[in-house]
């Protein structure tokens, strides 16, 4: 017995079922596959089954669930999928070219917004060490891509702001969409080479319609979505983006995901 009472063992689990969804988002930016992230989701939550000592070392939840989850990522030697082609395959031959757990830290940093005392405990090294690998994946992401973005976000103030940071960052913009149609119209005029859209827009249509329709005929664009419920993404019962942020942003979570989706994102569809 691990003297966890079955009171605690199932208000554990509630709580383990609570956080999966940021888990599976982490795990499917980390990766770069669908697929591949639930795998590492999966066998961290079998890991779990084996041993909750993890959550009684008087860590927050979400922190010992990520430290599991680190573990098990470790241990595999954090490998590189060889089975990927196109968009994957390309993004992989970037990573592999990375400092080492430096993608780790600063998505753990600016998507997922652990502290960097949080992210030393996750990842098992000093806080120092946490900082300089931070410094080295901004700069490292920043350099690797540089391309066309187009925006789709109604609400003028926000895409305003979108549009200074993705510009301040070195990419070009191709447009700012508030519907769905003109977006579609935008993408037809000049292909991007990233798309960065809302969920809901202003005439009541979907971002999500837009990306799909611009991806059927683009192909190959990495795509970033903004919403306010990422849970409702994030549910395991269909095709979901690589990226995800949550309102309110930061201007480090953007610049963050729009680093790492031009090399690295998926292009799956959305059945909403």
């Amino acid at each position: 017995m691990d003297g966890m009472a079955d009171k605690d063992r199932e208000y554990l689990s509630v709580k383990i079922a609570s956080l999966l969804p940021y888990l599976r988002r982490y795990a499917r930016a980390l990766t770069g596959s669908q697929t591949t992230g639930d795998t590492y989701a999966a066998a961290t939550l079998e890991a779990l089954l084996e041993d909750r000592s993890v959550f009684d070392m008087g860590l927050d939840h979400k922190v010992a669930l990520f430290r599991a989850f680190n573990q098990i990522w470790v241990s595999s030697g954090s490998p590189i999928a060889t089975e990927e082609s196109g968009i994957h395959a390309r993004a992989q031959r970037h990573l592999a070219k990375l400092t080492s757990n430096t993608r780790e830290a600063l998505l753990l940093h600016t998507v997922e917004e652990f502290t960097v005392a949080e992210i030393a405990q996750i990842m098992q090294v000093d806080e120092s060490e946490v900082n300089e690998l931070i410094r080295i994946a901004r700069r490292e992401m920043e350099d690797s891509v540089k391309g066309r973005i187009l925006i789709i976000e109604d609400e003028a103030i926000i895409a305003m702001d979108l549009q200074d940071i993705v510009a301040d960052m070195g990419h070009a913009i191709t447009g700012v969409a508030r519907t769905e149609r003109n977006a579609i119209d935008l993408a037809g005029k000049e292909k991007p080479d990233m798309i960065l859209s809302d969920i809901q827009l202003a005439d009541g249509s979907s971002g999500i319609d837009a990306v799909n329709a611009i991806l059927k005929s683009a192909g190959d664009v990495p795509v970033i979505f903004i919403t306010a419920f990422p849970e409702r993404l994030l549910t395991g019962e269909r095709p979901e983006p690589a990226f995800v942020i949550t309102k309110p942003y930061s201007e480090d979570q953007v610049r963050s995901a729009v680093s790492q989706a031009m090399f690295f994102s998926s292009t799956e569809t959305l059945e909403l």
